[in-house]
C-alpha cells in the first residue's frame, strides 16, 4: 500500500506503526465481517424472525454487498469524527453493522431490522438515533443534502457561529448509481456550483444495475462530464490491483480493452455465471493472443472469476489510496466513480434481478460455512475472522471515526436564541389597508434593523428564496442584512450610482442565501439550515419564501426536511386564486391540506397583521423547542382593512378564536380563514339581521385545531377526565343541531372535518378546481367565495 500524505494528522493514532500489509489485512477482515453481518441481518428479518402478516420483509442483500469495501475504507480508515455521511439507503444494514463493530449499535438491535420499534429500512435521523447524519431514501435527496450541508458549514464558520475548536468536516454521500436518474441531483449540482461549495465527496456505487434493469453503458461518460462541468474533481476507480497487474503483463492491454468494451449487461451475466463462463468468453475472443493465455490459463475458475470482478470499488488498496490522495489535494468537491458488482460475494452477484433478491436458507447456510461462522454464533462480533480479537478491538478503538465528535456525541445542541415577547408590528394608520405578505416583509425588515433587544434574534435569522426574494417581500431584509457569499462581491449598480431599490452586496457576513428557480433546492437548503444546531452546534433560524402554488414543486424535499426534524419557517405567498390576474398555474388550492397532513410542520394562515405578528413570534420560539417543529405561514398579497383590537395570543396559536362570539345555543356560525375575511364579515353583518345570535369564527390554523382535537380523542380513549380541545371549546356554545358555514381560499376539505367534532351540520366553501385569470370580484363570484355565496350557503344550512 503506497504511503500518502495525512494532512489531518489523525492516522498516527490509528496504528501508523502497523505495516501496510497488516493494516490491509485488518481492513479486509472488517470488510468480510460487514458483508456477513449485513447479509445475516437481512436473512434473520426474512427467514428467522416470525412473520405474522405474511408480507415480504426485504432488505437489499445485493445492494449492501456492493458497498461493503467502500464503507470499510471510509469508516475504518478515512473518515474523521467531524465528517458527515449520507449512506446509500439500500446499504442501511451495512451502516448498522459498522456501528456494531464500533460499539455504537447494540447486538440485539441488529435483529430488529424492519421491525416495529427497530432499525428502519433506510437510515433515519429521528428513528435510528444520533449516528445517522442524514436520513436517506432511494430518491437522491440525501445525496443532494450533503451539498447544502456543506454550504451551511461555510455559513456558520464564516459568520463565526461555531463552537470553539470545532473543525470543518467533509460531507460524504455514498450514492447508488440509479439515484443519478433523480432530477434533484442535478439541480443541487448546479446550485452548488453557483455557491462554490467545498468539502463534499460523492462516492458513486457504480454497479450498473438498477431496480428493474442494467444501467445503460454510456452513463459513465455523461456522469464524468457533468461533474467536471460543475467544477468537481472526478476520480474513476474502475480496476483493482489484481486487474491492473494483469494489464501490465505482455498483451494485457488487450484484456483491458476487452473489459472496457464489454457491455454492462454481458459483464453482469458473466459475473453471475462465474469463472467457467468468463474463460469461455475470453478464449472465444482473445484466445489467439499468447499473453492472454499466459494470464488466464494458470488460474482455476474461482481465481479467474475473482480476477475478472476485481473492480476498483471492491479493492481496499485502491479505495484507500485514492481517498487519501484526494484528502491531501484540498477541499474541492470530488466525485468518485467506484466500479462495483451488485451482490459481490453473494450467490446472485451480477444477476440483473438481484435488487430484491434474498438468499435462500440453503444458500445462507453455504455462505455461513464459507465465512467460517459457527451455527449459533452468527451475531458474534469477530466470529469467522483469522485475526486475533484483541488486535481487531485495538484497531477499531483507534480508527479516527471512533473518536467522539464532542462529549455529547454526533448529535450536537445549541442554546436557544432569545425571542422578545412581542415583535415589531407595522405602523398602521386608522383603517389602513394592508396584506399579510407586505406585513411580513415590514416585520422582518424591522427585526433586521437589529436594535438592542432584537440584535440576538436578527443575527441568527438566515433567509433564502428561489429567485422570488423581492416578490415575496424579502427585499427590505436583504437590503439591511446582505447576501451570503463565500467571497466579497460588490453591488455593481450601487458602485456605479445607478438607481435601484435593491442594495444587494454579497459577502461572507450576508444573511440571505439566494437560490435559482428550483424549489427542491429551497427545501433542501431549509433542511440543512434547520439542522445546523445538531450538525454544527450553531443555532440558526431559517426563513424560506416561495410562491404558494410552487410548494408542490418541492414537496418531496419539504417532506424529507420534516422527516429529519429540521426546524425552519416556510412562508408561502401569494396564495390561492386571490392572486387573481396571474391565472390558474400561479394559483393554489391544495396547500392548506398539505399543511394539515404534513407531520413535524405546523401550518397557519393569518388574515390580519395582528395575527401575523403573534404567529411570527411564535414561529421563532416554536422552532427552537425540544418538542417543536418547522412552521408554515400561508400569506396573501390582498390588502384588507386592519382592525384595531386586542387578541389573545394563545387562541391565535391554538388555531382560532371568535371574532364575534355566538349566543348560547346559536343556530349558525360563519368561519373564515385567510384573505376572504372581508367577504365573511360582510356576509355575517347581513346574517346577523336574521340571526342575531350567530357567531363569526376566525380560523388561523385548521391544522392546529385538528391536531389538538385528534390528540384529545387519543387521550380520551385511554380513560376519562380529558380536557376538551380548542375546537371543542370553541364550538361548545353552538346548538347541537347548529350549522357552520366555513370559507377559505383553498380546498374546502380543509374545514370539512369540523362538522365531526360535535356533530354540527357543516357547509364548507372553497376552491376545488383549477383557477383562471380575472379580478377578485369575478373570481370570487365564479368560485363561490363572495358574500352572496356565503349567504346562500347559510340559507341552505338553516333550511336543512
Amino acid at each position: 500500500m503506497n504511503a500518502t500524505p495525512d494532512p489531518r494528522g489523525l492516522r498516527a493514532e490509528t496504528g501508523a506503526a502497523l505495516e501496510p500489509e497488516r493494516r490491509l489485512a485488518l481492513l479486509k477482515a472488517l470488510e468480510k465481517k460487514l458483508l456477513w453481518l449485513s447479509a445475516w441481518t437481512i436473512h434473520n428479518a426474512n427467514h428467522i424472525r416470525p412473520n405474522r402478516d405474511g408480507l415480504k420483509v426485504g432488505g437489499h442483500q445485493a445492494s449492501s454487498a456492493s458497498v461493503a469495501a467502500i464503507m470499510t475504507a471510509l469508516y475504518f480508515d478515512i473518515l474523521r469524527p467531524e465528517d458527515r455521511v449520507a449512506v446509500k439507503p439500500h446499504a442501511g444494514p451495512v451502516f448498522h453493522a459498522v456501528n456494531y463493530l464500533l460499539g455504537r449499535q447494540e447486538r440485539e438491535k441488529l435483529a430488529t431490522l424492519r421491525q416495529f420499534g427497530g432499525i428502519q429500512p433506510y437510515p433515519s435521523r429521528v428513528k435510528d438515533g444520533a449516528e445517522v447524519d442524514f436520513s436517506t431514501g432511494s430518491v437522491g435527496l440525501g445525496v443532494a443534502l450533503t451539498s447544502f450541508a456543506a454550504l451551511v458549514q461555510d455559513y456558520v464558520h464564516l459568520q463565526g457561529l461555531t463552537r470553539p475548536g470545532m473543525q470543518r468536516g467533509r460531507h460524504v454521500a455514498i450514492v447508488g448509481d440509479a439515484e443519478l436518474d433523480e432530477g434533484n441531483i442535478y439541480e443541487a449540482l448546479l446550485e452548488g456550483w453557483k455557491h462554490d461549495i467545498r468539502d463534499v465527496w460523492w462516492v458513486i456505487d457504480y454497479n450498473r444495475q438498477s431496480l428493474d434493469s442494467v444501467v445503460p453503458d454510456r452513463l459513465f461518460g455523461r456522469i464524468e462530464g457533468l461533474f467536471r462541468d460543475m467544477g468537481w474533481n472526478v476520480v474513476t476507480l474502475k480496476y483493482g490491483r489484481k486487474l491492473e497487474a494483469a494489464f501490465a503483463r505482455p498483451d494485457g492491454e488487450h484484456l483491458r480493452r476487452w473489459i472496457d468494451d464489454c457491455p454492462n449487461s454481458l459483464y453482469s451475466a458473466l459475473t453471475f455465471q462465474g469463472g467457467a463462463a468468463w474463460r469461455a468468453a475470453l478464449l472465444a475472443e482473445l484466445g489467439r493472443i499468447p499473453g492472454i493465455r499466459a494470464i488466464i490459463d494458470p488460474l482455476d475458475d474461482a481465481e479467474l472469476g475473482a480476477l475478472m470482478t476485481n473492480l476498483g470499488g471492491h479493492d481496499i488498496e485502491t479505495l484507500t489510496e485514492q481517498f487519501r490522495a484526494q484528502e491531501a489535494a484540498g477541499d474541492q468537491p470530488t466525485c468518485f466513480i467506484a466500479y462495483t458488482v451488485k451482490g459481490m460475494g453473494l450467490p446472485f452477484a451480477g444477476h440483473k434481478d438481484n435488487h430484491a433478491g434474498l438468499m435462500t436458507r440453503e444458500q445462507m447456510d453455504s455462505f455461513r460455512i464459507e465465512q467460517n461462522i459457527r451455527e449459533g454464533h452468527e451475531w458474534d462480533l469477530f466470529e469467522g475472522l483469522d485475526i486475533p480479537e484483541a488486535e481487531l478491538r485495538d484497531f477499531l478503538q483507534n480508527v479516527p471515526f471512533a473518536r467522539k465528535l464532542t462529549p455529547e456525541g454526533r448529535c450536537l445542541s445549541a442554546e436557544p436564541v432569545p425571542v422578545p415577547a412581542t415583535l415589531p408590528a407595522p405602523r398602521l394608520a386608522p383603517n389602513r389597508m394592508a396584506s399579510t405578505q407586505s406585513g411580513f416583509g415590514e416585520m422582518l425588515a424591522e427585526i433586521g434593523r437589529g436594535n438592542r433587544e432584537l440584535a440576538p434574534l436578527a443575527s441568527r435569522i438566515v433567509t433564502t428564496s428561489p429567485d422570488v426574494t423581492v416578490s415575496t417581500s424579502l427585499g427590505p431584509w436583504v437590503n439591511r442584512r446582505g447576501i451570503f457569499d463565500r467571497h466579497l462581491k460588490n453591488d455593481v449598480f450601487r458602485d456605479a450610482k445607478l438607481a435601484s431599490a435593491q442594495r444587494w452586496g454579497m459577502s461572507p457576513k450576508g444573511q440571505h442565501v439566494e437560490l435559482g428557480i428550483a424549489e427542491q433546492n429551497l427545501f433542501l437548503v431549509l433542511g440543512a439550515l434547520g439542522l445546523a444546531d445538531r450538525m454544527h452546534g450553531a443555532r440558526l433560524l431559517p426563513v424560506g419564501t416561495v410562491y404558494d402554488p410552487f410548494v408542490n414543486r418541492g414537496l418531496d424535499a419539504l417532506i424529507y426536511a420534516c422527516y429529519q426534524d429540521a426546524r425552519f419557517l416556510l412562508v408561502s405567498t401569494p396564495s390561492g386564486l386571490t392572486l387573481a390576474p396571474e391565472g390558474g398555474q400561479h394559483q393554489s388550492s391544495n396547500t392548506p391540506l398539505l399543511g394539515i397532513a404534513q407531520d413535524r410542520l405546523v401550518a397557519y394562515e393569518p388574515a390580519h397583521l395582528d395575527e401575523l405578528a403573534i404567529l411570527l413570534r411564535h414561529a421563532f420560539h416554536h422552532m427552537q423547542q425540544p418538542d417543536g417543529s418547522a412552521v408554515w405561514l400561508r400569506l396573501s398579497t390582498r390588502s384588507i382593512a386592519q382592525p384595531e383590537r386586542q387578541l389573545d395570543p394563545a387562541a391565535v396559536i391554538e388555531g382560532g378564536y371568535w371574532a364575534v362570539p355566538p349566543a348560547e345555543g346559536a343556530r349558525i356560525a360563519i368561519a373564515y380563514q385567510g384573505p376572504v375575511a372581508p367577504e365573511a364579515m360582510a356576509a355575517f353583518a347581513m346574517l346577523q339581521e336574521e340571526e342575531p345570535g350567530a357567531g363569526l369564527l376566525a380560523i388561523t390554523s385548521p391544522d392546529r385545531l385538528q391536531a389538538g382535537w385528534l390528540a384529545s380523542r387519543r387521550t380520551a380513549r385511554r380513560g376519562p377526565g380529558v380536557a376538551p380541545s380548542a375546537i371543542e371549546r370553541l364550538l361548545a356554545p353552538l346548538a347541537t343541531d347548529a350549522a357552520i358555514v366555513s370559507i377559505l381560499d383553498g380546498h374546502p376539505a380543509a374545514h370539512g372535518w369540523i362538522g365531526g367534532v360535535r356533530g354540527h351540520r357543516m357547509v364548507p366553501l372553497g376552491v376545488d378546481r383549477f383557477g383562471q385569470a380575472g379580478d377578485i370580484p369575478d373570481l370570487y363570484r365564479e368560485y363561490g367565495l363572495d358574500a352572496d355565496a356565503i349567504l346562500d350557503a347559510c340559507a341552505q344550512a338553516l333550511l336543512g
